[in-house]
């Protein structure tokens, strides 16, 4: 009897299939959508090892606790302003990188 090989996909192959290719709205928008997810449990995270609630941490921002809430379960409805002011509280550093094809953009 002779065994079938099963056939396995890469999770870009699947992206591209189920989601759509890159550079297509719907894949943008899922990129997106996935960074600010992960975004917001990097804030979770942050100020759950600082021992801070969210009513702790929104009280060092100058937000509502319902804003850090929001902000945690995803970023999309945040500014840059508003990020910054958190890790600012959070004392955490953030960085940021630009990346053009292949290429990190540098400043000098």
């Amino acid at each position: 009897m002779a065994t079938k090989e099963i056939k396995t996909y890469s999770l870009a192959e699947m992206k591209d299939k189920y989601i759509g290719k890159v550079g297509t709205k719907e894949r943008d928008d899922y990129e997106y959508e996935l960074r600010m997810d992960v975004l917001g449990k990097m804030i979770k995270t942050a100020r759950q090892e600082r021992n801070l609630t969210q009513e702790e941490l929104g009280r060092l921002v100058g937000v509502q606790k319902a804003q850090i809430s929001k902000l945690e379960s995803s970023a999309n409805s945040a500014t840059i302003d508003t990020i910054i002011k958190v890790f600012k509280a959070l004392k955490a550093e953030i960085n940021f990188n630009v990346k053009l094809e292949n290429n990190f953009v540098k400043l000098t």
